[in-house]
């Protein structure tokens, strides 16, 4: 018996030292979720829930969590077009009300201040007769237009609701092509939706979106209902406002363009304050510079916007360039090409003047350009979506 016993306490001791080093090495191998069993159901003990446990590494969660909260989804409705012969009855009669239903819009748009003022997309809002826009938290409010702006397809809308989550603007011109981004938004009308990429180039431009592009383009998947939605940085913050994609099926191919916040600004502030943006003008016909046209003009720069044309008595001619001439730098930031001359030029302030540098054949020009308001383009339009 003693000798039994002997072996018994021996086995119970390796059996407690053995469960003492996996607990301590390998507490999931003894770790079980308890099942209770009440009525029917079974009550699983779980691990802590996901909104109380720390992100895991390389999550997007806070800046998901930060930024969404501001990315409203945006439902328009426009009247539809009546024909001529609408209000005939016979045609009633025969062929119906034709074209009776109202036409429906879907985007996106992004909370920017407590006030209720939200940037969208021009074309997201374009003609619309009505504008809905629905919260993250499930309110909804009537949206009124307080101005557009084709030329860089942006809109300011205003919600009259209290207790607005805004999102905190970023600084685009920090970015870098490889930084991490997310999108924001409510594609197909799923319903809000975060995407991840990387930031694939800047400055894109010559697109034919709009009339004044300097785009961040990302492979964040961006699709039709993401327009006016907000593309942030890993921090949550506004980088730029996401506007139009490049494809082939209607949807994601891994090419997607948004306006940098930098714009964005200045287009809400002209729009807030004044009603309308404000952009400088010099009255030139740029082209960029090819060989030919160098050969032409006797141009001997190597970089820069050639100008074939100055309007008489416009802000350029009264400053003393003249045809021939290449504009290498404005406001001490070099220009490589004409849509970013149009650019540069338009974030002028009109009546202030600006410091212009020339390349005159072997000489280097130092002028003072007092710009003037753009005029108004005659028609208006968002261009290629």
């Amino acid at each position: 018996m003693r000798r039994f016993w002997l072996l018994f306490s021996q086995s119970v001791t390796v059996l407690l030292a053995a469960y003492f080093i996996v607990a301590t090495l390998k507490p999931e191998w003894i770790r079980r979720p308890a099942l209770v069993t009440q009525g029917t159901g079974v009550t699983l003990v779980e691990s802590p829930s996901a909104a109380n446990s720390p992100s895991p590494p390389g999550s997007f969660r806070a800046a998901a969590q930060k930024a969404s909260g501001a990315v409203v989804s945006i439902n328009t409705s426009k009247a539809a077009p009546r024909g001529p012969q609408a209000n005939d009855p016979w045609f009633r009669f025969f062929f119906g009300d034709q074209g009776s239903q109202p036409q429906m819009g879907l985007g996106s748009g992004v909370i920017i201040s407590p006030d209720g003022y939200i940037l969208t997309n021009n074309h997201v809002v374009e003609g619309a007769d009505e504008i809905e826009v629905t919260l993250n938290d499930s309110r909804t409010a009537r949206a009124k237009v307080i101005g557009t702006d084709p030329d860089s397809d942006l809109a300011v809308l205003k919600i009259d609701l209290d207790r607005l989550p805004i999102i905190t603007l970023g600084n685009s011109d920090a970015l870098q092509v490889g930084d991490q981004v997310l999108a924001i938004g409510n594609p197909f009308g799923v319903g809000q939706t975060v995407t991840s990429g990387i930031v694939s180039a800047l400055g894109r431009n010559q697109l034919g979106i709009n009339t004044f592009e300097n785009f961040i383009q990302t492979d964040a998947a961006i699709n039709p209902g993401n327009s006016g939605g907000a593309l942030v940085d890993v921090s949550g913050n506004l980088m730029g406002i996401n506007t139009a994609i490049y494809s082939r099926s209607g949807g994601s191919m891994g090419i997607g363009f948004a306006i940098p916040v930098s714009t964005a600004k200045q287009v809400l502030e002209g729009i807030v304050k004044e009603g309308v943006v404000r952009r400088g003008w010099i009255g030139v016909e740029p082209a960029d510079l090819s060989p030919d046209l160098s050969e032409t003009f006797g141009v001997k720069a190597k970089h820069g916007v050639l100008i074939t044309g100055v309007l008489q008595n416009g802000p350029a001619a009264q400053a003393g360039i003249r045809p021939g001439d290449v504009i290498t730098d404005v406001g001490g930031k070099p220009v490589a090409n004409v849509s970013e001359l149009l650019t540069m030029v338009a974030a002028l302030k009109p009546g202030q003047a600006a410091q212009f540098q020339v390349q005159r054949r072997d000489d280097t020009v130092k002028l003072s350009v007092t710009p003037g308001l753009r005029p108004r383009p005659q028609a208006t339009g968002a261009g290629g979506r």
